[in-house]
């Protein structure tokens, strides 16, 4: 007995192909980024570092734009600039001036982080190895 001969497949018209870029669903209209900083972004000093901590002080005004909207929602806690940064995929420079305009306008404060002793204080140590020594 002979095993059943298969037939060849004729090849099939194929649709033209989508023109390139983003699929559907993930349509993303990137803001260039001296729009979203503002026409003088470039022009300020800001005193801000990477490890500021940012907490707002008020709800976004309806004026507010997207990117100051989203900063106020996510400094309801303090947050530093790294993690607005991170937080909203905006290089650093970006959420400096974004921060430098929303700390003027008073819709948020800035404050150094709270920086812990690296050594216990001597009369704290001895204190508590008098009182093991007690024991």
């Amino acid at each position: 007995m002979t095993p059943p001969q298969r037939q060849r497949r004729q090849p099939r018209e194929q649709p033209p192909s989508p023109p390139p870029g983003p699929g559907p669903g993930k349509q993303k209209n990137p803001e260039r980024l001296f729009v979203v900083a503002g026409p003088d972004g470039g022009e300020r000093d800001g005193d801000l570092d990477l490890v500021a901590l940012i907490v707002a002080r008020a709800d976004p005004p309806p004026a507010a734009t997207p990117e100051q909207s989203a900063l106020l929602r996510l400094t309801s806690t303090p947050l530093s600039v790294a993690e607005l940064s991170a937080y909203l995929n905006l290089p650093f420079s970006v959420i400096t001036v974004l921060l430098t305009d929303m700390l003027a306008a008073g819709l948020v404060t800035a404050r150094a982080p709270i920086v812990r002793q690296t050594v216990a204080d001597r009369s704290i140590l001895e204190a508590v190895m008098h009182g093991l020594q007690r024991l």
